[in-house]
């Protein structure tokens, strides 16, 4: 297993090379454009640092990668009402040997390279920072916690804030390009399903199953995994976050597959429960189809107005009037989790809860039931785009319903 991850590892890297960004570069700088305008102060965003002789992928910050698109280390951008400035290292051609080229403030091309309109060393961040903070009001910081603190000293005075939450709004409204990036990871992933099906035979190993769909979504070019991979069998399909992989699935039993690709450093999120064999037995068939019936009560009620965190609400309701359990409580006791988030650049995008669905957002429907005295387990989840006239299910083209899935598990 170790072995077998560390070369999931590498590949991962390769893809990642491979998979182009789907975002055009005007895009980020309408993005930036759009924040400045409602920016009461200055925000300060830090990207990624390498540690030394590192020659691991590491994932860009969410929100910086956002708003700039851009993926090398050590980049500081400093926004204010009126500038916007791209902070990058000086070119090592030692590192370069290692890593391979990259942009620096010394390339002439490096504004049009990057989509700023600055582009400056490290050295003048400090001074520019100081100049920002004659002419505006707070400062907000996206960054980890040794970021946080640099501004904090250079900036003693001024109230230092999480910026993250100015972007939270603006993040949960996806645009035409990034609809299109997340369907592409999202027909990956549904390609990915569909392989890993075939491997769902008694005596297979969770991990199995697991590298078939990790290899055909690497072949599509995608960056690797949206997230950790669940692939939990049997008394495994009751553990929501199971990702061990590593158990032999039996006869009569169902698997929780909850896998998804990341393409162009955009996400899905996919969830199906299949019958180890191709046959569900009655009692599997029975809650399947309830959870499948909540999914559908919920994408039903999606139109704009409505307020994220009604849709658990809808999926509770409709779970409490398909009967009770032996001891007569209410079924949505073994639904312990929410039913829906946005995704995007995260799995998980920024949202609150209690925000109202807006034509272009995009959010998941994964209602389940989870018995763990029957080792029973069952998730059904999709992408569903919000529009004016209220869903378009993304990852509509996989089967979901129990007899269509043991059809194509058939063949």
């Amino acid at each position: 297993m170790r072995n077998t991850r560390l070369l999931v590892s590498v590949f991962t890297a390769l893809a990642i090379a491979a998979s182009a960004d789907p975002i055009p570069l005007g895009e980020y700088h309408q993005r930036r454009a759009e924040l400045r305008t409602k920016l009461e102060g200055t925000l300060v965003l830090f990207g990624f640092v390498e540690g030394p002789d590192e020659v691991y992928h590491h994932p860009q910050n969410s929100d910086f990668y956002y708003l700039t698109g851009w993926t090398q280390p050590a980049a500081i951008a400093l926004l204010t009402p009126a500038s916007e400035t791209l902070f990058l290292p000086h070119r090592i051609p030692r590192l370069e040997t290692y890593m391979g080229k990259r942009i620096a403030p010394e390339d002439s091309d490096a504004p049009a390279s990057t989509g700023f309109d600055a582009v400056q060393p490290p050295e003048k961040f400090e001074a520019a920072l100081a100049r920002a903070l004659d002419s505006t009001g707070p400062v907000y910081v996206i960054g980890d916690a040794a970021a946080i603190a640099k501004i904090k000293a250079l900036a003693p005075f001024r109230e230092v804030s999480d910026g993250s939450r100015l972007l939270a709004r603006q993040r949960m409204k996806k645009s035409e390009a990034e609809i299109a990036a997340i369907q592409r990871a999202t027909d990956v992933s549904m390609d990915a399903h569909r392989a890993a099906w075939k491997r769902l035979t008694p005596g297979v190993h969770e991990y199995q199953a697991a590298a078939t769909f990790t290899a055909t979504l690497l072949e599509a070019g995608c960056d690797g995994h949206a997230y950790e991979p669940i692939f939990g069998s049997g008394p495994n399909s009751t553990v929501l976050h199971y990702s061990a992989n590593s158990r032999r699935m039996d006869a009569g039993e169902v698997i929780v597959i909850d896998a998804a690709a990341r393409c162009g450093n955009y996400t899905s999120d996919i969830t199906r429960t299949l019958p180890i064999g191709g046959k569900f037995t009655k009692r599997q068939r029975e809650v399947y189809d309830i959870v499948l019936g909540a999914q559908q009560a919920v994408i039903d009620a999606i139109k704009p107005g409505v307020e994220l965190r009604d849709l658990t609400r809808i999926a509770r309701e409709y779970i409490d009037k398909q009967g009770k359990d032996k001891d007569g409580k209410p079924l949505s006791k073994y639904l312990p989790h929410g039913v829906s988030h946005p995704v995007g650049i995260d799995v998980h995008d920024p949202a609150s809860m209690n925000a109202k669905l807006e034509a272009g957002m995009l959010v998941t429907v994964e209602p389940g039931l989870y018995f763990p005295e029957e080792n029973l387990g069952v998730r059904i989840e999709d992408l569903v785009l919000v529009t004016e006239k209220g869903a378009t299910l993304m990852s509509g083209a996989l089967p979901r319903r129990a007899d269509e899935v043991e059809k194509a598990m058939a063949h």
